[in-house]
């Protein structure tokens, strides 16, 4: 979306009693995937906050209601008519926040508390019906508890969640102190950028858009064969993990310093290694890797919730 033929200006608030309201691009694919795997967890977005010390319950339900009352997409379902599926923003209502007790003993064990943040985060969302936000709170101790929420990805994405994070703080803080949130006006809401990227991307400029990624993929093999230890399902599992590395301080500063010599982000070094280590595991020469990018170009859409990202693609 970085076309110069396009400014901030364009979008503007929309009349939501007028016609259907459509799904943006990147809402597409989300609702077509679930589609084809109805009510899955797996675009489930689920996080955790440890809130530490007096809580008060009071300041952090108003909290929550007021940010789902200021994001339309938090409050947005996705029914379909004839196959065709579009927004549909509820009237702002209170977020339940159900409470799991302390037990007996007085103390949440580690693995209590993965347990139950992973059960949270395995039960399906129902997109046309909503809602598409989930929270749970659970004491930890007396002083000390955590809230965890689940929002659909068809809502939401990593930008949007620092978004939450830092909204919820603020009205915490000014609920807590008797205080009104100093939160910024929202100029406009996700169905206004939704309804823009359909009018703004389709004829001449959507061919021209699809003419530069077909000649930029042209030739490219469909699957990567990495020598695995096992065979590749022919129907994706989703049985997969995720291994965790830190490095070191000097690496770090080591990276940085090339990326810096050779005028390039950190990001472009690491993706460099990155294409080095799949052709040295593959043979290959020609390999394509995808990235998310935020897909934020304009100050309109920075401070909004909702389902910006994107994936680009990196061919060496």
């Amino acid at each position: 979306m970085s076309d110069p033929g396009w400014r901030a200006s364009d979008i503007l608030p929309r009349d939501r009693t007028a016609d259907p309201l459509p799904l943006s691009f990147a809402q597409q694919r989300l609702w077509f995937l679930d589609q084809l795997e109805p009510h899955s967890p797996f675009y489930n977005m689920p996080t955790a906050l440890r809130l530490t010390g007096l809580l008060d319950l009071a300041a952090l339900h108003r909290s929550l209601d007021t940010v789902v009352a200021r994001h339309e997409a938090l409050r947005t379902t996705f029914p379909a008519e004839n196959g065709k599926p579009r927004q549909v923003v509820l009237p702002p209502a209170s977020v339940p926040i159900p409470i799991v007790p302390v037990p007996p003993a007085g103390v949440v064990s580690e693995e209590t508390v993965l347990r139950l943040a992973t059960e949270e985060a395995a039960q399906p969302f129902d997109l046309a019906r909503g809602p598409l936000l989930r929270a749970r709170l659970l004491r930890v101790g007396p002083d000390e508890h955590l809230l965890m929420l689940v929002i659909h990805h068809i809502v939401s994405d990593g930008w949007s969640s620092s978004v939450l994070y830092r909204e919820l703080s603020e009205c915490y803080r000014a609920y807590h102190l008797g205080e009104s949130p100093r939160l910024p006006e929202l100029p406009i809401q996700y169905a206004d950028y939704a309804v823009w990227q359909q009018a703004w991307l389709q004829g001449e400029r959507l061919e021209r858009q699809l003419g530069y990624w077909q000649a930029q993929l042209a030739g490219v093999p469909p699957v990567l064969d990495l020598p695995a230890d096992r065979p590749r399902p022919a129907v994706q599992s989703y049985r997969g993990a995720r291994e965790g590395k830190l490095f070191s301080d000097d690496l770090f500063r080591g990276l940085t310093a090339l990326g810096r010599q050779e005028h390039a982000t950190l990001f472009m070094v690491l993706l460099a290694a990155f294409h080095v280590l799949l052709a040295r595991y593959t043979g290959r020469r020609d390999i394509v890797v995808g990235a998310p990018i935020a897909g934020r170009t304009n100050v309109k859409i920075e401070g909004l919730i909702g389902l910006f990202v994107n994936t680009l693609a990196f061919r060496s």
